[in-house]
């Protein structure tokens, strides 16, 4: 983290990665709550299009990580952290908040989460309801395709996996933000 002359931390952006189902909302929402921090997830964004009358064949899931980008440029010009949770699995995104951190000359921390128990990975992807409204949750068919098909890293990132219990890998992630200092 950047801190102010002052002793007080500058905003960062933090942008959580992984599959559906992985967990990933699930570090962002309590990350959020203990930074405190605003979290912008894509998928209500997209649903909301949906809602609005935007067809669906529309490349609705690119303007929904184009609207989050815009709220997160406001929020970081605030001087606010602020966390993305989106699955972020291509280069082009990744390099969408890296370039929105350069833009507003704020520290860049990516969080990869991932289920290394692909059984509970498949329970929890099939379990999950979020209720959000007009949204259409992920196949565990699709989610292994998404697997098949998700861009190798070239960025530094913490990894954690959802396997291991939240408030352990909520430590890991507080300790890797305060150590980025």
């Amino acid at each position: 983290m950047a801190v102010h002359p002052y002793g007080s931390v500058l905003a960062m952006l933090i942008v959580m990665s992984g599959l559906p189902g992985a967990g990933k909302s699930s570090v962002a929402r309590e990350l959020g709550r203990l930074l405190p921090a605003p979290v912008l997830s894509v998928d209500p964004v997209e649903a909301a299009m949906w809602r609005a009358g935007v067809d669906r064949r529309q490349p609705t899931g690119l303007a929904a990580y184009v609207v989050v980008e815009a709220l997160a440029s406001d929020v970081l010009a605030s001087g606010q952290t602020v966390i993305v949770d989106a699955v972020n699995d291509a280069r082009a995104a990744r390099e969408q908040w890296r370039g929105l951190a350069l833009r507003r000359n704020v520290v860049l921390h990516y969080i990869e989460v991932t289920c290394s128990d692909r059984t509970l990975h498949r329970r929890r992807l099939e379990g999950r309801q979020r209720d959000i409204d007009g949204f259409v949750e992920p196949t565990w068919a699709s989610v292994e395709a998404r697997r098949t098909n998700f861009d190798a890293w070239d960025e530094d990132r913490l990894v954690l996996d959802s396997a291991a219990p939240l408030t352990g890998n909520i430590r890991i992630a507080l300790a890797h933000l305060r150590d980025a200092r």
